[in-house]
């Protein structure tokens, strides 16, 4: 059965994005702010360091990493962002108030990500680990490839 997103872009990105975390209990600082606003701005999974960076330029300041880390847990704790873990990079979660499993389709040529939702297949993984006497937290499914534009 699919699913049904409201995929939100531009400005009404950050405003859901920041009245999903407000509902969580968490405030939306500037520098959370400044970091979801980075992150929305690439078009290819980003680092923590790439992330740091552009929040420096913007701010005309020094941003150390280990702050943008913090940072991103946080998004991707509260769904606000997606950790794509064979890249050790963060894409911005365009449906914050959607919560499930994603399968990533990572481009190998051009570095885009595209994510499936197929709640069958992830849910029959999380059945898979519970059967085996695992209490599965986070599912991550990732596949690498050639996306449809480099594949041509």
């Amino acid at each position: 059965m699919a699913h049904v997103h409201t995929v939100h872009t531009g400005s009404a990105l950050g405003e859901a994005a920041r009245a999903s975390l407000e509902a969580s209990g968490e405030q939306w600082t500037a520098m959370r702010a400044d970091v979801f606003e980075a992150l929305s701005g690439f078009e290819k999974p980003a680092s923590a360091y790439d992330i740091a960076e552009a929040v420096s330029r913007a701010q005309d300041r020094r941003v150390a990493a280990n702050s943008v880390y913090r940072i991103l847990d946080l998004f991707v704790q509260k769904n606000l962002a997606q950790r794509i873990e064979s890249a050790n990079a963060y894409v911005v979660n365009a449906h914050p108030a959607c919560r499930h499993d994603c399968i990533f389709l990572i481009c190998d040529q051009c570095g885009r990500i595209a994510h499936v939702d197929d709640d069958r297949l992830t849910k029959d993984v999380r059945g898979a680990a519970t059967k085996a006497g695992f209490s599965p937290e986070r599912p991550v499914i990732e596949v690498r490839g050639r996306c449809a534009d480099c594949a041509a």
